[in-house]
């Protein structure tokens, strides 16, 4: 979403809403993924002008079902869980000045400092570190302002994380999520139950967090890297289309 449909401004080009509304007009699912939470996606939809069956937030760890009974319109399908304590603990001892972010099943979000509203929603509140190993995860987020990314990327491979499935972000920002559980498991649960052939599956995607769903398009379908992206995310899928600010989503939905 942020850096593929979303400028840097969170501003939405006109060309990227008009190629999204013609695509669900003609029958195909168009839907987001997103490392955001739920509550920080589902007002985008509005503005896309779309009403997919399925949103898959957290990076994977939740996915929203359409219900017009719940509240904005969705109600979580999937939920994955994990207990952080263990890898907050070796995470504080490596980077002891960093910020840490942790959402609970229902998509609340407790945190030691402030975290960036357009990445959490509202529904959240200040603590202590120790009150975030209290609770199980869907997602913890870890921002270290003091490393520049090259550092980041030394610090995290120290760490040696076991038993969570993690992705860095464009800066000293850390995305951890449950064993296992990336987009491309939730993409892959959201085809099934939608019934969508693996050959007619598009994903486009700019960001670390991007590479297993980008390489899990690619398999069968198409996986398509923003141009802006960083190395290893323009390998992990087939094609590359332009960058955000020359609408590279209209770009490459216009193929369709």
């Amino acid at each position: 979403m942020d850096g593929t449909t979303m400028h840097e401004d969170g501003s939405i080009s006109q060309a990227v809403i008009d190629e999204v509304v013609r695509l669900a007009e003609a029958g195909h699912e168009v839907m987001l993924a997103t490392g955001r939470s739920a509550a920080a996606a589902l007002p985008v939809l509005d503005r896309l002008g779309i009403s997919p069956r399925y949103v898959v937030c957290s990076n994977g760890a939740i996915t929203m079902h359409r219900d017009a009974s719940a509240p904005l319109g969705y109600r979580r399908e999937w939920v994955e869980t994990f207990d952080p304590s263990d890898v907050l603990t070796s995470i504080r001892a490596h980077l002891g000045s960093a910020r840490f972010a942790v959402e609970d099943e229902h998509g609340f979000y407790r945190y030691t400092e402030p975290i960036p509203d357009a990445t959490i929603g509202m529904d959240s509140e200040r603590v202590d570190f120790d009150e975030l190993l209290k609770h199980n995860a869907t997602r913890v987020v870890v921002i270290s302002p003091d490393h520049d990314m090259e550092d980041f990327l030394q610090v995290v491979e120290r760490m040696g994380l076991n038993r969570v499935s993690y992705a860095i972000g464009w800066t000293a920002w850390l995305d951890i999520a449950p064993d296992g559980v990336n987009k491309s498991t939730a993409m892959e649960r959201v085809r099934v139950a939608v019934g969508v052939p693996r050959e007619r599956v598009m994903a486009v995607g700019d960001g670390r967090n991007d590479i297993d769903m980008l390489a899990w398009a690619a398999e069968f379908g198409r996986g398509v890297a923003m141009g802006e992206s960083p190395d290893d995310v323009l390998a992990a899928g087939s094609e590359i289309t332009g960058n955000v600010e020359i609408d590279g989503l209209a770009m490459v939905l216009r193929t369709l």
